[in-house]
């Protein structure tokens, strides 16, 4: 801890309440000037404002690096989010930053598709955003003169897909696309499954009519996830490249990732609270409702929730994302379009959960037992900031860095609604699951965002933030870049 200049006043002092890292947990006041953390210190008395922190924790805002928003989906089919509504809804649910996808299309060069989400994003957005690229059409143009510049400029991620007609990438550019990664420093995100094994038992269902939502998860089975990670492994293992292997539902996928860790891969892994929380038999609710649970991968089972937890608590997960990506159920655009009514592939794929997060992580983990204050905050904030360039700047509570603050209150009991989530989708797949944990107050540099569940600050301040090289890929060493 540091104190205080014997001449310094600040902006806002938090008084009272107990700090969380993911290292550390103590009693501290906290200084805040100019929008950064200026002490961490006893009796500081000194400020403009003085927020009352008794009986709660004061932790970094929640990074939430896998987000979805106003991205194209489908001829027909809106997402149900834009920058304004999804970043508004993180900062209730105690985020003070995300990072969302930059969607290349087939022909379009990165430059261009950077333009369009820039201008999506400008002005709208009420917490701090940044960009991953999503890599669809990766031309020697892109990967040997773009990618480049952009890492150099700020845009250190990058995501492929494995399945999705118009976005997966073959092997052999999946190869060409972390090779290049490897050569600038960025980190490659992958979506892993096999979409031949899928496209077959599609072709298999329709062929006996089974075309109803509950059979989105019967064609997208463990094995082919599980496959595919190990693919992605071995690829990355050939061009000697870190990755992150996203959105974990399983524990086969999930030892494929503690296997390769074990080989000395440099590699990360992220689940996110579906696979904690939903099952396959959500998808075969009465009549339509369960095309409100159509994501991929998609829920598994029991075991597959457990293992998860056990990943999470084990550490072979180093993110808990929410991968946001919502559409409205009850509407022609959304879930229910007309193609969709008839067939679970034209269903967009995705749920709405940004808001979700950290209050079921908080409850179900904290508050049970499962995981302790500090893994909390690792696996929610710190470790997104470590993987994603944004450290110390991002992702905890230190000296200088910048004053995302959430307030949590342990013992308010919540019970979860659509409305109260202020998200642009017309339901949750959480409603009425009641959690224990709230945060009460959200900061993003300083200034209050949110306060009790509801908007504090309508000016749309949040900043976009250019990033540094990943913990990860930095750790890779120069001499892999400079290789061949």
């Amino acid at each position: 801890m540091s104190q205080k200049g014997p001449a310094m006043r600040f902006d806002k002092v938090i008084r009272y309440g107990t700090v969380v890292t993911a290292s550390d947990t103590f009693k501290s006041d906290v200084g805040i000037k100019e929008g950064r953390i200026a002490a961490l210190a006893g009796a500081l008395t000194e400020a403009d404002e003085i927020i009352d922190a008794t009986g709660l924790y004061v932790m970094p805002g929640g990074i939430d690096s896998h987000v979805h928003l106003d991205q194209p989906s489908g001829e027909g089919i809106v997402m149900a989010d834009d920058f304004e509504s999804g970043t508004r809804s993180a900062a209730i649910g105690g985020n003070s930053t995300v990072l969302t996808f930059c969607m290349q299309e087939k022909g379009q060069s990165l430059r261009e598709a950077l333009r369009l989400y820039h201008a999506k994003a400008e002005g709208r957005c009420h917490i701090d955003v940044s960009f991953h690229l999503v890599v669809t059409d990766p031309t020697p143009e892109v990967l040997g003169q773009e990618l480049p510049a952009l890492v150099a400029d700020g845009y250190t991620s990058i995501k492929v897909f494995m399945t999705y007609d118009g976005l997966r990438l073959r092997d052999d550019e999946i190869l060409a696309t972390l090779d290049a990664a490897r050569r600038t420093g960025a980190l490659v995100m992958v979506h892993c499954e096999n979409e031949d094994a899928i496209r077959y038992l599609i072709g298999r269902h329709e062929a006996e009519g089974q075309v109803e939502p509950r059979y989105h998860a019967a064609t997208r089975p463990i094995a082919a996830e599980r496959e595919a990670t190990h693919r992605a492994l071995s690829l990355a293992e050939i061009v000697d490249t870190p990755v992150v292997i996203v959105h974990v539902s399983n524990r086969q996928a999930m030892e494929e990732i503690r296997r390769a860790r074990q080989r000395g891969q440099k590699i990360a892994g992220e689940t996110c609270p579906q696979y904690l929380m939903l099952t396959s038999e959500d998808l075969d609710a009465d009549a339509l409702e369960g095309a409100k649970y159509v994501c991929s991968p998609p829920p598994r089972d029991k075991e597959s929730q457990s293992a998860c937890w056990e990943g999470i608590e084990q550490g072979v997960f180093d993110l808990f994302a929410s991968d946001h990506c919502p559409f409205r159920f009850d509407d022609p655009a959304g879930k229910l379009n007309e193609k969709g009514r008839r067939h679970f592939r034209w269903i967009p794929n995705g749920i709405p959960g940004v808001a979700t997060r950290l209050p079921i992580l908080f409850s179900e983990g904290v508050m049970k037992g499962r995981i302790d204050l500090n893994r909390f905050v690792a696996v929610t904030s710190t470790n997104h900031a470590k993987l994603y360039g944004l450290y110390p700047r991002k992702g905890t509570i230190a000296i200088g860095a910048d004053a995302d603050i959430a307030l949590w209150d342990p013992d308010m009991q919540i019970t979860l609604t659509n409305e109260m989530l202020r998200h642009g989708a017309d339901y949750t797949p959480y409603e009425g699951l009641a959690v224990r944990g709230w945060p009460v107050r959200v900061m993003v540099r300083g200034t209050t965002v949110a306060k009790d569940g509801h908007l504090c600050d309508s000016r749309r301040g949040g900043s976009y933030l250019h990033r540094t090289l990943s913990s990860l890929t930095r750790n890779a060493g120069n001499g892999n870049r400079n290789r061949g």
